[in-house]
């Protein structure tokens, strides 16, 4: 028969094993939440001006992904488009379905996703740590995101290059350029709100 006290000293070190690994995962999920609340919010920030309309959804994938990193930036994206695609009016307008996946703007979807783990990856190998590499960052997720965006614009209502540059770019131009300042700068304040333990050191 084995003593109480190699039990209770077995115990201990199972316990003290697995319960940081179970906050952290319940840390995951509720991050992953907040994510999927932030951008079903922001997408309900919208201006129709054409077949792809004016949100704040671009936020919102900016600061996930340079705040929470891999992989949990890239699940919570992955997650609200997934949310959407069953039915949760999680969309610009309320918006569901795969129908509307398939639509005009299906391939920003696309790119949110791609850009969040951009990001999380550039995150990861310190490019946050300056305003001016974390400014770059977020400027090649943008890229990541009108890349498949425009594609599939065109592709999806057959229109030639230039007019689907017209429609879902050139219109969004300044204001992505207002949303990549506002993620760069509220980054540090986006980690001590959501907990994260890295810091900045920008100068």
């Amino acid at each position: 028969m084995s003593s109480p006290v190699l039990n209770t000293s077995l115990v201990g070190r199972v316990t003290a094993a697995v319960a940081p690994r179970a906050d952290a995962r319940v840390a995951a999920i509720v991050k992953v939440a907040v994510g999927v609340l932030l951008l079903a919010v922001l997408a309900q920030l919208r201006v129709q001006i054409g077949p792809v309309p004016i949100t704040g959804q671009t936020l919102g994938v900016l600061l996930l992904g340079a705040a929470y990193g891999l992989p949990v930036g890239l699940v919570s994206v992955g997650a609200y488009v997934a949310l959407g695609a069953v039915g949760l009016p999680v969309f610009a307008g309320g918006e569901s379905g795969v129908a509307y996946m398939a639509g005009p703007t299906g391939g920003y979807l696309l790119g949110f996703a791609v850009a969040a783990a951009l990001l999380g990856f550039l995150s990861r190998r310190g490019w946050e740590r300056s305003l001016a590499s974390c400014a770059l960052a977020m400027l090649l997720a943008s890229v990541a995101i009108y890349l498949p965006g425009v594609t599939w614009l065109k592709l999806s209502l057959g229109m030639s290059w230039s007019a689907a540059v017209a429609a879902g770019l050139m219109p969004f131009l300044i204001g992505d350029a207002v949303k990549l300042a506002l993620a760069a700068a509220a980054l540090p304040a986006a980690w001590r709100l959501l907990g994260e333990e890295r810091r900045s050191g920008r100068s």
